[in-house]
């Protein structure tokens, strides 16, 4: 089947490898004519350095194009970029597609789900997020892999899992949308938080409190905000939480590190010049989160520490009194 991919950063390209696994015909879109350019002679991005893009992925600028006749559309762009990408789809997509969001995050300014964006152009019930443990680096390998696949539609899971799914492809599915939305993008505040830890250089015993004590949070998130608290123990929550706060492949966690070393201005500058979709999530957790009238204080914690420079040592206090 035919699967256009509306974004060409290292995530999108690495689930470009495992749909080509598959035989599925790949078209991947960006907005920069520079790099169609680059892409389509040196077939190798500079986001994703280690991955020989193959010939049978094809390189578009054309939205209309790239959705053309397509089965799914993925959209995998970073998540300030979703409300833009979905207004432009909403003149090309038929009532028979299916969307997949890849994207993991909360809309800054509307504290909307990456969904509700969508939605708000697109009137579908074709619809799914797909989340889990998985660094670009790790899926363009061949090795096995596990991602949770949530959506309502019958019609829809069964279409993305016949693209995805094979030896090494694992897709597990669930109803439970929000759950997953949630854990998608609360990990990326946390793994902040745990770098910090590793920056600080604490013992491992107090990183388990720590990551042990995320877990609780974020499933009383899921909670407040209408989700299925044991979504936590999914490869969106708990595989994805283990993975993004204990690598020096994320990006959120090395930025942690670094802050927690008390490397200010590495920090600032790590921030400039690399996309920490953590920060960008923090904001819009905090705001959602007071609206609702919900108290999750380790939420508060990090964003003071972060932005209103509060010391970082509180954490450590903080995991004891909490």
């Amino acid at each position: 089947m035919k699967v256009a991919i509306l974004g060409s950063g290292a995530y999108g390209l690495a689930l470009a490898s495992r749909l080509l696994m598959n035989k599925n015909d790949v078209e991947m879109w960006t907005y920069s004519k520079e790099e169609k350019k680059q892409l389509k002679e040196t077939r190798i991005s500079n986001k994703l350095p280690a991955y020989k893009i193959p010939k049978e992925i094809k390189i578009t600028t054309s939205m209309k194009k790239a959705v053309y006749d397509s089965k799914i559309i993925i959209i995998a762009v970073p998540a300030f970029a979703v409300d833009d990408i979905a207004k432009q789809l909403a003149k090309y997509i038929k009532p028979t597609q299916h969307i997949l969001i890849a994207t993991k995050g909360i809309e800054q300014d509307t504290c909307k789900f990456l969904t509700d964006v969508v939605l708000d152009y697109i009137n579908t019930n074709r619809l799914a997020v797909i989340s889990g443990p998985t660094f670009a680096v790790d899926i363009i390998k061949d090795v096995p892999i596990g991602l949770s696949l949530g959506t309502t539609n019958e019609l829809t899971k069964k279409t993305i899992m016949q693209a995805f799914t094979n030896p090494k492809t694992k897709l597990r599915p669930t109803l439970d949308i929000v759950g997953i939305e949630i854990c998608g993008a609360i990990k990326n505040v946390m793994a902040i938080a745990s770098g910090m830890l590793e920056g600080m250089k604490v013992a491992d015993s107090t990183k388990a409190l720590f990551l042990t004590e995320a877990l609780n949070d974020i499933k009383e998130i899921i909670d407040v905000l209408g989700g299925n608290k044991k979504t936590i123990l999914s490869f969106a929550g708990f595989g994805d939480i283990l993975m993004t706060c204990t690598s020096p492949s994320s990006r959120n966690f090395t930025f942690g590190k670094i802050l927690g070393s008390g490397k200010t201005e590495e920090a600032k500058k790590y921030r400039e010049t690399t996309t920490v979709e953590g920060l960008y999530t923090l904001k819009s957790i905090q705001k959602l989160l007071q609206d609702t009238g919900a108290c999750i204080p380790i939420i508060d914690l990090i964003y003071e520490i972060i932005y209103n420079d509060k010391d970082k040592e509180e954490m450590l206090k903080f995991l004891i009194e909490k």
